[in-house]
């Protein structure tokens, strides 16, 4: 593929990495490739960071016709920067991207967009422990029409931003309320699709929360608000008198890419892992009775958040004192370990920018 690259002539003081949040700062490029059903994917170019220009009638405004990844660029000890499982997430967007109708882009063709704009970027990426270069690709279809179709003509963007912790809270339990109200998909929906719309949806919810001091939502399933599916923006794990239980992929839950390590690691060691619907009642049970021995949420932007507290129905449940589970701490440790190259990738998940 041929990248044009044009630089930025007015490049941007890179930020103190102790005052890093997260998605606050972009660096000075973005990658842009454009969609046409006659042409196919053409103008592959790194352009200075800037706003972008609209047609008013552009798909992504009225149809929510859009589509978005996340995954990390870190630096290693050793000053080189690698990328964690690129490929789960290139092919999970092509998946998002047959759901809401966008064109898919060959794999080879995503990675190197991924890795050119790495290399362009590098110098922003940052090595204090726990920050990293976060990658947001998007898609969406921009046909100047206001016809309902499957989409004509599309842009796909990436945009790289240095990051610190997602929560304020850091590694430090988070307190999360169930949700018993709205719900975040249904089977048979986008649920399973990364898509603006499934975000947009969540927010009411996400207010409500935030509002009586919890920093996210346990969501219920949206057929029989019956069974557990995420935690927030994430997939989320429990462990329940020694099983480790994380809710089975049905269609409507996110198949996350850090939650497909977490099980890879556990199942590694030798640890007993369902992947199974697991229903507000029995995790009310495991709650009251205090078999609910540690749970977690994980994603890429957290990567393993802890659960100190849980609130349904107004009844509060503390979960390991408030305080994070040793497995908790192991998995992020290893996780993060393996993407900073400060332990050994027995797995083949790291890819090394050259």
């Amino acid at each position: 593929m041929n990248i044009s690259i044009t630089k930025t002539t007015c490049p941007k003081e890179k930020p103190d990495s102790s005052t890093l949040g997260f998605g606050k700062v972009f660096t000075d490029h973005m990658f842009m490739m454009d969609y046409s059903k006659e042409k196919g994917w053409y103008d592959a170019r790194i352009i200075p960071f800037g706003n972008l220009s609209l047609h008013p009638a552009s798909t992504v405004l009225h149809y929510g016709s859009e589509i978005f990844e996340g995954l990390k660029a870190y630096r290693r000890a050793d000053g080189k920067v690698q990328l964690f499982r690129p490929m789960e997430n290139i092919r999970r967007m092509n998946n998002s991207a047959e759901r809401l109708c966008l064109p898919q882009m060959p794999e080879e063709m995503m990675l190197e967009a991924l890795t050119t704009l790495v290399k362009s970027e590098e110098a922003w990426t940052p090595s204090a422990p726990g920050t990293s270069l976060y990658l947001r690709p998007y898609l969406f279809g921009n046909d100047e029409s206001l016809g309902v179709h499957a989409v004509h003509n599309a842009t796909f963007v990436i945009i790289a931003s240095p990051v610190g912790s997602y929560y304020k809270e850091g590694i430090n339990p988070v307190k999360i309320m169930i949700e018993d109200e709205d719900v975040r998909a249904v089977r048979g929906g986008t649920g399973y699709a990364k898509c603006g719309g499934n975000y947009a949806a969540s927010n009411r919810a996400g207010e409500r929360a935030a509002q009586k001091g919890y920093s996210q939502v346990l969501w219920l399933d949206g057929v029989e608000r019956k069974y557990i599916e995420e935690v927030g923006a994430m997939n989320v794990m429990f462990k329940i008198n020694g099983e480790i239980i994380t809710p089975a992929l049905t269609g409507s839950i996110l198949p996350g890419i850090t939650r497909k390590s977490c099980i890879e690691v556990l199942k590694k060691e030798g640890y007993n892992v369902s992947e199974r619907l697991i229903s507000i009642d029995e995790l009310s049970k495991a709650m009251a009775d205090g078999t609910l021995e540690e749970a977690w949420g994980c994603g890429t932007a957290a990567v393993v958040s802890p659960i100190g507290e849980l609130c349904y129905k107004d009844h509060k449940y503390t979960v390991n004192g408030g305080n994070i589970g040793a497995l908790t701490q192991h998995l992020y440790d290893t996780l993060t370990g393996i993407q900073c190259g400060k332990i050994e990738d027995t797995f083949g998940w790291t890819y090394l920018i050259k």
